[in-house]
């Protein structure tokens, strides 16, 4: 369910900051005309020197405004892509809570199920039984290792996503990520870009040859984590590129989740690289504890506020 729909809506903002960036373009482009046939040509002096600096004042002021406009349109769009990765989080938290809330529900209704086959001296069907149920509680605790309920969360939606699309996961979570500086929001943009792509990468294998593998880690100075996958390998001219905005290797793609994936990371301090071969293709990025860091720490704390 996306809470910020009729927000989006009702004040239009993409389409109100697409207006602004291209109109106080053309103004500036304009200005910049008029400048150049008024000031800087002698053969357009069509009025006194005083009134040429009035002109070039006149024209600084107003392209400093729209330079200013078009600055504030693109803060805009940015807090748009935020809001939609919040909610997208909220969704995945909805989905965990109601996937823990079912198996409490049904815990007892399992437990009486057992009981019932064991007291018949079915132990093979009682064994199965249980093999079943075990199955679908791991499936949801393998993801429940992080102190972060959104990356947990955002972690228990893409396995669901994977077993549709019948890639095999492995999840490697050797670090709870406790103080993780990044929002817990703002890593699962991170996240939920990878894995997707990943997904979209392997979407022409058969299912027993689609892996993914996924590592949350950490050192001394950084957390640590990577996005592996065994589909179609990114060409080397295109491993740099693709972090660039509007490059896509896909059909339908717009080429800005990995652009985005980058400036996060990076307005953290952190960074991400990307290697790819005919096995695999691997995106591993790193966040660092250091929060003294100026980006780092400016970001933490403009989180802390918020």
């Amino acid at each position: 369910m996306k809470r910020l729909t009729r927000f989006q809506e009702n004040i239009s903002v993409r389409k109100a900051t697409n207006y602004a960036i291209i109109i106080n373009s053309l103004e500036i482009l304009l200005i910049l005309g008029v400048m150049t046939l008024v000031v800087i040509s002698p053969q357009y002096d069509f009025s006194p020197r005083m009134v040429r600096l009035l002109v070039g004042v006149a024209a600084a002021v107003i392209i400093w405004g729209a330079v200013m406009d078009i600055r504030e349109a693109m803060s805009t769009r940015r807090l748009l892509s935020q809001l939609d990765a919040m909610d997208d989080t909220i969704d995945a938290m909805e989905k965990l809570n109601n996937t823990l809330r079912a198996q409490r529900h049904d815990f007892l209704n399992h437990l009486q199920v057992v009981y019932s086959l064991m007291e018949m001296e079915e132990y093979g069907e009682a064994n199965s039984y249980i093999e079943k149920v075990y199955g679908r509680i791991t499936a949801v605790s393998r993801v429940l290792k992080t102190a972060s309920a959104p990356i947990n969360a955002l972690l228990q939606v893409k396995l669901a996503a994977c077993e549709k699309a019948g890639v095999q996961v492995t999840l490697n979570i050797t670090s709870t990520w406790k103080e993780l500086p990044i929002s817990g929001w703002e890593m699962c943009k991170v996240l939920s870009n990878l894995i997707d792509n990943a997904i979209d990468a392997m979407a022409d294998l058969p299912d027993g040859k689609k892996h993914l593998t996924i590592t949350l880690t950490e050192n001394l100075k950084e957390y640590v984590f990577s996005v592996a996958n065994t589909g179609t390998p990114i060409p080397p001219d295109d491993q740099q590129r693709i972090f660039e905005p509007g490059v896509t290797t896909k059909s339908d793609g717009h080429g800005m989740g990995l652009f985005i994936v980058r400036e996060t990371l990076r307005h953290y301090g952190g960074d991400i690289q990307v290697t790819s071969d005919a096995q695999e293709t691997v995106f591993s990025g790193t966040v660092p504890k250091d929060t003294t860091i100026p980006e780092a720490k400016a970001a933490q704390e403009n989180s802390t506020n918020a």
